[in-house]
């Protein structure tokens, strides 16, 4: 027969346990794919030398997006209808075709 102290101590494990799985998977989730989705959009421009990486938001994202990888280490959303994000994102892809 379990008492209180056990009861208890075994929801706490089993709570842990499931915030752990919860955890990894929402992280699998993320790196499974770019995967993901913008909200606000940068409007301005980026000059091309800053640009490192370019590609598509997630296709069931509401928002159509470039993200754009800075040489800062920063993630720049930009909708897909911007013509310079557009050329960015068509350089990228030719720069990376070229290397394989």
């Amino acid at each position: 027969m379990l008492n209180t102290f056990d009861t208890c101590c075994y929801e706490t494990e089993f709570f842990t346990v499931f915030l752990l799985f919860f955890f990894l998977l929402a992280q699998q989730l993320l790196e499974m794919s770019h995967g993901q989705c913008c909200f606000k959009f940068f409007t301005g421009r980026i000059p091309p030398k800053k640009i490192v990486s370019v590609f598509k938001s997630h296709s069931a994202c509401l928002e159509k997006a470039f993200v754009i990888g800075t040489a800062t280490g920063r993630r720049i959303c930009v909708s897909q209808s911007v013509t310079w994000a557009q050329e960015a994102f068509a350089s990228m892809t030719n720069l990376q075709n070229d290397y394989e």
